[in-house]
């Protein structure tokens, strides 16, 4: 099950299938995420790197969305945002962290 597409699509989930989902664990696919930026004197590419869930714990991969978002977030019914819609490909930075 991906229980990310399934936290995105069904919005009335009871507390007992929530507590399943968060003992099945975060989950933490290696996704297909690239993006080049233009530098003064040449473009930069950046390309997703599986080590970021090592150091970023309260994070998450969608691969049928490939994007990352907020596990926690997701879990709780975090308020909406980006990391909690959307999903996000690019540095991340989250006040999960702070």
């Amino acid at each position: 099950m991906n229980s990310v597409d399934f936290l995105l699509t069904n919005k009335d989930i009871t507390y007992e299938i929530r507590t399943e989902i968060k003992w099945l664990g975060r989950p933490i696919p290696d996704l297909i995420i690239s993006k080049t930026d233009v530098g003064k004197s040449r473009n930069y590419s950046r390309n997703f790197n599986s080590s970021v869930y090592d150091r970023f714990k309260w994070l998450c991969g969608c691969p049928k969305r490939n994007k990352l978002f907020c596990f926690i977030c997701l879990l709780m019914g975090g308020n909406r945002s980006t990391w909690t819609q959307e999903g996000c490909v690019g540095k991340v930075r989250h006040k999960a962290t702070a």
